[in-house]
C-alpha cells in the first residue's frame, strides 16, 4: 500500500518524529529532470509516498517516524531505477533534522542547502580583484616614499 502524507508533516511534528528523504533526479546527460515521480517507501511497514521533482529535479518526501523505525529498509525509485537505503539517524539527538539524500542519474550529487560553485568562484574573483587593488596601492605608496627618500638624500649630499 502506498499512501501519501499531507504537506504539513514537517510543520506539525517535532524533528525527532520527522524523517526526510530528499535528492535530485537527473538524466544520463546530467541535466536535472523536472516532473518525475519518485517513490519513497518504508518497506518494513509498507508505507510510502510518491512525490514529484520540481523544475530543478529536486524532490523531498517527509515521514512521521519514531526511534523504533531506525534501520527500517527504504526503497527509493525514480525513472525505473531503484535504490535501497536504511533509515538512519542518531536516536539520542532530538534536535537535528533526520534526513538522507538519495540522488538518481549522472551529475546529480549536490546538497540542496550547499552553496553553488559559481558563488565561490565569484567570491574568489572579487577577493583577487580587491587584493590586486590593494597591492597596486601599496606599491605606488612605496614608490612615492622611495622617491621622497632619494630626494631628501640628494639634498643632504649637496
Amino acid at each position: 500500500m502506498v499512501g501519501s502524507l499531507p504537506s504539513v508533516v514537517s510543520a506539525t511534528h517535532e524533528a525527532d518524529h520527522r524523517f526526510t528523504v530528499e535528492g535530485f533526479v537527473c538524466g544520463a546527460d546530467g541535466k536535472r529532470s523536472a516532473n518525475i515521480d519518485v517513490l519513497v517507501k518504508d518497506t518494513k511497514i509498507s508505507y510510502g509516498q510518491i512525490v514529484k521533482t520540481d523544475g530543478d529535479g529536486y524532490y523531498k518526501a517527509a515521514f512521521h517516524l519514531h526511534n523504533d523505525n531506525l534501520g527500517d529498509p527504504l526503497l527509493i525509485e525514480a525513472n525505473g531505477e531503484q535504490q535501497h537505503q536504511k533509515i538512519s539517524f542518531d536516536p539520542k539527538d532530538l534536535e537535528a533534522e533526520r534526513i538522507i539524500q538519495v540522488n538518481f542519474g549522472t551529475g546529480c550529487i549536490q546538497d540542496r542547502g550547499s552553496t553553488p560553485l559559481w558563488v565561490y568562484l565569484g567570491l574568489g574573483a572579487a577577493a583577487a580583484a580587491v587584493g590586486g587593488f590593494i597591492g597596486v596601492k601599496l606599491i605606488r605608496s612605496w614608490r612615492k616614499q622611495e622617491q621622497k627618500r632619494e630626494k631628501s638624500q640628494g639634498k643632504r649630499k649637496k
